[in-house]
């Protein structure tokens, strides 16, 4: 039975969205209770979990702010894995990028990351449990040629490519495992209308993505920690 994620509790960061309303909906499947956090006063129309006995939803919570994180994970009882989805896109040529952009970019994609991360593992350490934690970093963040046209994204995305792994070899002795997956384009009905000419056969589904995020997130993933896995799809 140590294979399961029956009565765990796991935080999903962006659990509101396109992708995130995919993982909660699969972990939900394998039993887990899901901890989801919210920027907004009350949970979007289209999230279909809201009233699921086995979600918890936490309101005005602001993932880049330090104190607001802390106070979120105290209240999350036996924390067994925090996976982090929320995060941003901007595309724009080099020269138009705004400073104001490129920090937003930071904040939005590696700062959250890494509060949440940070808070996560503090929540493990104390109560010693050997969990696991998933980020979402993107191709541009691993191969920085796609991030033409959009350098602030692929930085940010770079970034939490970097804490990943760098999170994963500093916690291998307490068991903590820490993986993240990079996603190429996702098909979400926001990218297809972006980009209605596309094929969309070539994308990731969002079953397939919230697949290979619950394995991560699972006690069936006893060895696999600092991997970066491509969800490419056929692109």
């Amino acid at each position: 039975m140590t294979e399961t994620l029956q009565g765990r509790h796991i935080v999903v960061t962006g659990g509101t969205g396109a992708l995130g309303g995919a993982v909660v909906g699969r972990l939900l499947e394998q039993g887990a209770i899901c901890h989801v956090p919210n920027a907004h006063a009350a949970a979007p129309q289209h999230f279909p979990f809201a009233e699921h006995e086995s979600v918890k939803l936490a309101h005005n919570v602001d993932l880049s702010d330090s104190a607001k994180v802390e106070a979120f994970y105290a209240q999350v009882p036996a924390l067994w894995g925090s996976i982090h989805l929320a995060g941003g896109f901007a595309m724009a040529p080099v020269e138009k990028i705004e400073s104001a952009s490129f920090a937003e970019m930071m904040d939005t994609n590696a700062r959250t990351t890494f509060l949440c991360s940070r808070a996560a593992i503090r929540s493990m350490l104390a109560s010693a449990t050997s969990g696991r934690i998933v980020n979402v970093t993107a191709r541009a963040g691993l191969d920085p040629r796609r991030g033409a046209g959009m350098v602030a994204y692929a930085a940010s995305k770079a970034a939490v490519a970097a804490m990943t792994v760098a999170m994963a070899e500093e916690l291998k002795a307490k068991g903590i495992l820490v993986n993240a997956v990079a996603p190429s384009t996702l098909d979400t009905p926001a990218n297809r209308a972006d980009m209605p000419d596309a094929d969309f056969t070539k994308w990731v589904s969002l079953e397939a993505a919230a697949e290979a995020i619950a394995y991560l997130a699972s006690p069936a993933n006893q060895a696999m920690s600092g991997t970066l896995v491509p969800l490419y799809g056929r692109a």
